[in-house]
């Protein structure tokens, strides 16, 4: 899921669908961990395991690793992303079948709506000459933010987020 630097994706994705791990890349994972949960539910006659996973999601491992080794290290994998790095672990750990799905589908009501109120305010961005920014919902309301003031500076999910703290309420495995 969309999520290089910051897991809100990820994070609201994972609750919603009901993910029984997830991984973002604000916590790092420990695929043991991760495979213990899967297992546990094998184990319980439980057919099938949801992990919600961040592109950003990294082990333990490559935590430790400076930017340029991490990305070598990635380079060197036989898989196009991580989930699928994940997938094929989970399946040598576990010894269940596992596999790597990237989401999509077509737009719901919601979207529509909100793309629409996106356009309508920066086309009157643009008619009012207002450059420089970017479009954005805060609460349930349409914004702008300067470019400055935001771009590249990631916004990472908080550990003691309301989210974070009801999905480990639920017993979602965060990797850690």
């Amino acid at each position: 899921i969309m999520g290089n630097k910051a897991g809100w994706l990820t994070l609201y994705s994972g609750v919603a669908g009901g993910a029984d791990v997830i991984l973002l890349p604000e916590i790092p994972y420990d695929i043991n961990r991760v495979a213990e949960t899967v297992e546990a539910r094998a184990n319980s006659k439980k057919p099938f395991s949801i992990l919600a996973v961040a592109e950003g999601a990294m082990s333990v491992e490559e935590s430790k690793m400076k930017k340029k080794e991490r990305e070598a290290y990635r380079a060197s994998l036989p898989y196009d992303c991580i989930s699928k790095h994940i997938a094929a672990q989970l399946q040598e750990l576990v010894g269940v079948e596992a596999r790597s799905v990237v989401p999509g589908g077509s737009p719901s009501a919601y979207d529509r709506v909100l793309s629409t109120q996106f356009g309508v305010h920066a086309a009157q961005l643009i008619r009012d000459e207002h450059y420089g920014v970017t479009v954005a919902l805060k609460g349930n309301k349409i914004v702008h933010n300067d470019l400055k003031d935001i771009a590249g500076v990631p916004k990472p999910v908080p550990m003691d987020d309301p989210v974070v703290v009801t999905a480990r309420n639920m017993g979602i495995n965060m990797g850690d």
